[in-house]
């Protein structure tokens, strides 16, 4: 089912479909958006996101190096938002950029403190739920300016150690902040952060933010976003997960891998390996060599332009979908060849 709709200034175009199982929902909803200057309906933004099981193989904190100063202004990602999210104006030590002493108030739970050791800095979406979503597939620049990200202040809170504590590495479907009064803030700001770094959404997560859009928060609206800025290329990872059991294991042989700079300045990867499996396909970039990936229709990919095949049907990654609309920020996709 295709459907375009024009909504809160943008244009929308949704596609829904159901495995034949029932087990899983998939769906993809592309909106325009233009800047953080931009407002939308938060459940329409909802819409966009992919859903699909979560990946929960391979996590590690380590691998989302946080706390580093990635913007050059001299604050490192914590002080930064420290300093942001303080009560009036904090004093601030400017040769190390240390909040030396500051109020706040945790939007989370409501708790006030003067004492920075009592307010944690909180990833809106967890790492490891941000690694579950998507960030499996990033490379290392990538999961580093996830977890730095004060570009748009959505990305990190200060909020009290023990709400930050609570949540954990939960998602809205079992955990919701203690001020009902926040709910709908909180699920806007959830949904701007898994929208703008391209993150899916499982079933129940999805739901529970669903549900809380059409009841107490319907009409919530939320700005826009400017595109995510990462120093360096992705690259298409060797392999990656199916979102449903595959009935015949994959069988790798004869694998040599190394990765070039080219003239455009894009890495090329020329790994080549020999792959049987049911769902696994090979796809190859323009004037390259064979790039071996196991392709999820929908999922980000490089280079752009390469093919593939999925489930016997021809496959490139590409900037637009088969209608020409661009997607959201401009990223490349798997789609089907028109």
């Amino acid at each position: 089912m295709n459907i375009r709709i024009a909504a809160a200034g943008a244009v929308l175009a949704m596609s829904i479909g159901l495995s034949s199982a029932g087990a899983q929902a998939t769906q993809t909803v592309d909106v325009r958006v233009q800047g953080p200057s931009d407002t939308y309906l938060a459940i329409e933004v909802l819409k966009t996101i992919t859903v699909q099981n979560e990946y929960s193989r391979g996590y590690k904190r380590s691998l989302f190096k946080h706390w580093l100063d990635i913007d050059g202004d001299g604050c490192d990602a914590r002080e930064q938002v420290l300093k942001r999210d303080a009560i009036g104006l904090p004093q601030v030590d400017p040769f190390k950029c240390f909040v030396v002493e500051a109020d706040w108030l945790s939007p989370y739970d409501g708790v006030r403190t003067s004492d920075r050791t009592r307010v944690d800095i909180d990833h809106t979406v967890a790492l490891k739920e941000a690694w579950d979503s998507g960030a499996w597939q990033w490379n290392e620049a990538q999961r580093t300016a996830f977890a730095n990200d004060t570009s748009d202040a959505r990305s990190l809170i200060a909020a009290s150690s023990s709400s930050n504590r609570s949540k954990s590495d939960r998602d809205p479907s079992n955990w919701m902040p203690p001020l009902r009064g926040y709910w709908c803030t909180y699920s806007a700001n959830w949904i701007a952060v898994k929208a703008r770094w391209g993150l899916s959404m499982d079933q129940s997560e999805w739901g529970r933010l669903n549900n809380v859009l059409s009841g107490q928060c319907a009409g919530t609206t939320m700005r826009g976003w400017s595109d995510v800025s990462v120093n360096a290329p992705a690259t298409v990872p060797a392999t990656s997960p199916s979102t449903t059991p595959a009935t015949t294991p994959a069988t790798t042989r004869s694998t040599t891998s190394s990765t070039t700079p080219s003239s455009t300045g894009r890495s090329t990867a020329t790994t080549v390996t020999t792959v049987a499996s049911t769902g696994a396909s090979t796809s190859v970039a323009p004037g390259g060599s064979p790039v071996v990936a196991t392709l999820r229709p929908g999922s980000y990919c490089a280079p752009e332009g390469a093919t593939g095949v999925y489930n016997g049907r021809a496959y490139v990654c590409a900037k637009t979908d088969m209608n020409g609309t661009p997607y959201t920020g401009n990223r490349a996709r798997w789609r089907q060849q028109t």
